[in-house]
């Protein structure tokens, strides 16, 4: 009978259990042989099939008497030798399958007893393993369930006898609340961390909720460990700190993939003499661990404090007390200081950087902060009329708020001040999002007319080409069919392009623009618009090819380009730095006095051409042909 210490009656008998330990569950699938086992006979897998239902039957009884109480269910390996401190817990985790001649399971039952008023605890232990024992029996008489109470599981520890925690760890649970799965990760971590640095390892400690009685199967699993560094030669506490944390944080994944376990492991690393002075300092942490926690390994530290805190030996410091009486007030002192600093940073730009985030958007470069409420006001309350004046007020409020902070005008600020600016800031915020979608459904809007000026101005550009001046907008359509299409100087598809952008801007004078309607003229468009302009760059290259006058004089080549009233002289368009010069057309067409240019303002002069006027060369500019080039000067007709 498991009481005060459960090591003394609890003893596993020489018994064969099946399945790989794996992560804590309500299933008894464990019990069935993994599927990397060799086949069983299919008598012996009948058995086992059989052995399952009856353990689902044990469970689901014991589970309808005492739900509450029971912390877990597992069934236990076959009595062999257990893993000592530093042995690789991956060669004992898997126990032999069942046979035919080891058909007894052991099965343990760990109730939680901590919440228990009513009965002592030797008269819940009585009771409790009394029925356990006669629900197996009756369910199938090879099931020998034994009990034990989660204190004196604790107890155990406490004494620094952890045998039944390492059984635990390689059994196959087949019912857990989440401390099965805690005691198995934290058993295969400590085996791991303790093999590879057992030198340096004082204590490791399971702690948190799972020993404060607040546990859930996804509850955190919280262990300490103290690492002692009074004996550290080689490198600093510190260092000696980070690289055993590093490594042992690593184990701890590993044994969590290793069990199968996804319980977080959250690891807390000390060494041994800040552990001390956070013990001296009254850190409110370290004694609740050493209040709550529960050794899995102790060196003869963890222990002593545990019983000196009970005690009551280990008390506070008068400077631990002095520090955590004034911490009161300057913890105060931080909150009005995070007031301030909330009401000058936070609230501030949540609302100062949206507000010129609108701004860009609409087109403009952001202004300053101070300059932004003005900007803001001036674009969408007084231009636009898309913001109401409340919103710009908001930031108005908010920016002098934060000039009085800043200038010590206002020396604090009240949580009602606060949660004023943080409910202005929100309301602002939902305000300016909306601002957002009406400024870009705006841009939509003056793109759409921006696109159908553009292919208008080019559709005029062509038809003036091919002389037709001045035509009317309700029949530039009809017109740039007639004159470009029918004759086959344009393709008919980009007809079918002018008409939409036509059509599309009637539906933007009309009020029934849409989404798509955008969309699609911003698709269609853009090809349309290249087309058209390299249909008139190539009608101005062949224009102005026709306005070159080009000459040869000795074994040199000019260019004269006569454009509709000013006309330039290249001297030698083989020369590495082209002479350009420029004169006007004179009425006679002759050329007025020379002066000296560049190719630069000669293409200026091009591209603000835009087409040239028929260019007549009349008999004066043959003379002043002689005058620049030489009297044995000759025109090109090809070159």
């Amino acid at each position: 009978m498991i009481k005060k210490n459960a090591s003394k009656s609890f003893k596993p008998k020489n018994i064969k259990a099946v399945g790989q330990p794996e992560q804590a569950g309500t299933s008894v699938e464990n019990v069935l042989p993994p599927s990397s086992m060799p086949k069983l006979p299919p008598e012996m897998e009948k058995k086992l099939q059989a052995l399952k239902e009856k353990l689902d039957v044990f469970k689901k009884q014991l589970l309808e008497k005492f739900g509450d109480y029971i912390v877990g269910i597992t069934l236990l390996p076959p009595e062999k030798p257990l893993p000592k401190p530093g042995e690789d817990p991956a060669k004992v985790m898997t126990p032999p399958p069942l046979d035919e001649k080891n058909q007894k399971l052991d099965i343990l039952v760990v109730v939680d007893d901590t919440t228990s008023k009513k009965m002592t605890k030797d008269e819940l232990y009585n009771k409790f393993s009394g029925i356990v024992k006669k629900t197996a029996e009756e369910v199938d008489k090879n099931i020998n369930a034994q009990s034990m109470l989660l204190t004196d599981l604790w107890l155990n520890c406490y004494d620094a006898k952890y045998d039944v925690n390492r059984l635990i760890s390689m059994g196959a649970p087949i019912y857990d609340t989440g401390m099965l799965a805690a005691i198995k990760i934290a058993e295969i971590h400590k085996s791991m961390v303790i093999k590879k640095f057992e030198k340096y390892i004082l204590s490791y400690v399971l702690a948190g909720s799972l020993t404060q009685g607040r546990a859930t199967p996804t509850s955190d699993i919280d262990v300490w460990i103290v690492i002692d560094d009074t004996d550290v030669k080689k490198m600093t506490r510190v260092e000696l700190k980070d690289k055993l944390r590093a490594i042992i944080i690593g184990m701890g994944i590993e044994a969590g993939e290793m069990t199968g376990i996804k319980n977080k492991l959250n690891i807390q690393v000390y060494i041994l003499t800040d552990f001390w002075d956070s013990l001296k300092e009254a850190n409110p942490i370290i004694f609740t661990l050493l209040r709550d926690g529960v050794p899995f390994y102790d060196r003869g530290i963890f222990m002593p404090w545990k019983q000196l805190l009970r005690m009551g030996r280990i008390k506070p410091s008068r400077e631990a007390i002095d520090l955590f009486m004034s911490s009161g007030e300057q913890s105060i002192s931080r909150v009005k200081l995070r007031l301030k600093d909330m009401g000058m940073e936070d609230t501030y730009y949540a609302i100062l950087t949206p507000s010129q985030a609108a701004i860009m958007l609409y087109g403009l470069p952001p202004p300053t902060p101070r300059e932004t409420p003005e900007v803001m006001e001036d674009i969408f309350v007084k231009k636009e009329k898309m913001l109401e004046p409340e919103y710009v007020k908001i930031l108005k409020n908010n920016v002098e708020i934060r000039k009085k902070i800043e200038h010590g005008d206002k020396k604090e600020l009240t949580g009602k001040e606060l949660d004023d600016l943080v409910s202005d800031a929100e309301k602002f915020l939902k305000r300016i999002r909306e601002l957002f979608t009406e400024i870009e459904a705006l841009h939509d809007k003056k793109s759409v007319v921006l696109l159908y000026d553009e292919v208008m101005t080019l559709v005029r550009d062509i038809l003036k080409s091919e002389k037709v001046e001045k035509v009317r907008d309700e029949d530039i359509v009809k017109v740039f069919e007639e004159q470009m299409i029918t004759t086959g100087k344009i393709p008919s598809r980009y007809l079918r392009d002018v008409q939409e952008i036509v059509d599309i801007k009637q539906k933007h004078d009309e009020h029934k623009l849409n989404k798509n309607d955008i969309e699609l003229v911003r698709k269609n468009t853009g090809g349309l618009i290249r087309f058209l302009v390299e249909q008139i760059q190539r009608k101005r290259g062949r224009e102005l090819e026709r306005a070159k006058v080009r000459v040869k004089y000795g074994d040199k080549y000019g260019e004269v380009v006569l454009l509709e009233k000013m006309a330039f002289v290249i001297h030698d368009i083989d020369a590495k730095e082209l002479r350009v010069e420029r004169a006007e057309i004179q009425a006679d067409g002759g050329l007025g006095p020379l002066v000296g240019s560049s190719m630069k303002e000669l293409e200026e002069a091009l591209v603000n051409q835009k087409f040239p006027a028929r260019v007549f060369i009349k008999d004066p500019i043959f003379e002043d042909l002689k005058t620049i080039f030489g009297r044995h000067v000759e025109v090109l007709l090809s070159y």
